[in-house]
């Protein structure tokens, strides 16, 4: 099962690159056909959007049909949809290379079945699915860092690199993977991707944290589809430089997840403390960044970056601790379909926003966490109150 393990992990390690690629050097590919914010955005959002309505649906099959073929097919269109976008001869390939990636984009919950699928007990399947997070994090900071260093070559040569990886990829599974899922269910397939968001707003014990985390995915997705553009436009910086840092933030929140979060954050701190405290300064970060001074640039993007890697774990953290074990696989499935959503809206608002004016997004990003922290204030508050715990155990998460 070794193998099996190794080829799961070179595939999210494969389409977390994918991902990387695209930011430093989307708007330098893209001013070929237009020097649109709204269209570079627009490609991040309709990736999501496909995604959204995909993901559950292709997750669904796999228990139906079978693990292999739905990722086999998951990578080729992946593949498939990278080669589009690099030879697009005008934007409306782009969009076509953008979908056909996004309504096949079943790569991640599917491998995560695969691990499940091997896994001989409860420790050993949280081990592997921890490793996922592990490969997610590395891929992240390869991913950004190599598409500037390629794009050096040509603006096209990452979008055929990562789709020549792909397609080794899906090769090698089809040979060498075997199936795993020795039990296929016949339950009819649920295609409505609102049915989990439905049933996070019934649940009004926790209905403040999943504001507080559809918020913190606005904040986020706003910041990442306009943030090359604004080293482009503001800092003149290329795609190079923009990969450099992208790989720098990516190495942080490595370092703060893996080693820090343990044994400084969560050492020192009570969870719904780190929370709001958190929450403020990720979003002074972002009112920082809409100042155009480098040396403010480079304090803002350490606190963003701390901020953001921080939030991610503590908030997942808080969510999950206040259900019963038997609900958070629901839970974690409710917390995906929020950040889906929030991918879908905001690089559609923020490309708006930056054509108007450059640190509009910036300041949405800010508005936001604002609102999150006041939702989340107000709940500490009636549980205070009421005299009821806040402390959660992380260890599930961590």
């Amino acid at each position: 099962m070794t193998k099996v393990k190794i080829l799961i992990l070179l595939t999210v390690f494969i389409d977390i690159i994918g991902l990387g690629v695209v930011i430093p050097i989307l708007p330098f590919y893209v001013a070929n056909f237009s020097n649109s914010a709204f269209l570079i955005t627009s490609l991040f959002a309709v990736y999501a959007l496909c995604s959204f309505f995909s993901a559950p649906v292709i997750g669904a099959l796999s228990d139906r049909v079978g693990r292999k073929p739905m990722l086999i097919m998951s990578i080729f269109s992946t593949a498939l949809g990278w080669f589009i976008f690099a030879s697009a001869t005008n934007i409306f390939f782009l969009f076509i290379g953008r979908i056909i990636d996004g309504i096949m984009a079943g790569n991640f919950p599917i491998a995560q079945g695969y691990l499940s699928d091997i896994s001989k007990d409860d420790k050993e399947r949280t081990t592997n699915l921890g490793l996922i997070g592990a490969v997610f994090g590395i891929g992240f900071i390869i991913g950004p860092f190599l598409g500037g260093v390629l794009g050096q070559f040509g603006h096209t040569v990452p979008f055929w690199f990562v789709g020549g990886l792909a397609l080794l990829n899906g090769i090698l599974g089809l040979f060498i993977l075997p199936e795993t899922n020795k039990s296929l269910t016949k339950k009819p397939i649920n295609i409505n991707p609102f049915i989990p968001l439905i049933k996070a707003s019934k649940k009004s014990n926790i209905r403040s944290s999943y504001i507080a985390w559809f918020l913190f995915g606005l904040a986020i997705a706003s910041y990442q589809s306009i943030f090359s553009l604004y080293l482009r436009d503001v800092f003149h910086f290329d795609e190079l430089t923009g990969g450099i840092i992208f790989g720098l933030i990516g190495f942080v929140i490595a370092i703060n997840q893996g080693l820090a979060m343990k044994h400084i954050w969560l050492k020192y701190f009570k969870e719904p403390v780190l929370e709001l405290t958190m929450l403020v300064i990720f979003a002074i970060g972002f009112l920082l960044l809409s100042v155009k001074f480098l040396i403010i640039f480079g304090i803002a993007l350490l606190l963003t970056t701390f901020g953001q890697s921080i939030l991610r774990v503590v908030m997942t953290s808080q969510v999950v601790g206040q259900s019963s074990p038997n609900e958070r696989g629901e839970i974690l499935g409710i917390m995906s379909s929020i950040t889906s959503l929030s991918m879908m809206i905001s690089p559609f608002l923020s490309g708006i926003m930056y054509e108007k004016n450059n640190i509009l997004p910036f300041l949405f990003s800010f508005v936001c966490l604002l609102i999150a922290f006041i939702f989340l204030y107000i709940k500490r508050k009636e549980l205070s109150k009421m005299n009821l715990p806040e402390d959660v155990e992380m260890d599930s998460i961590i």
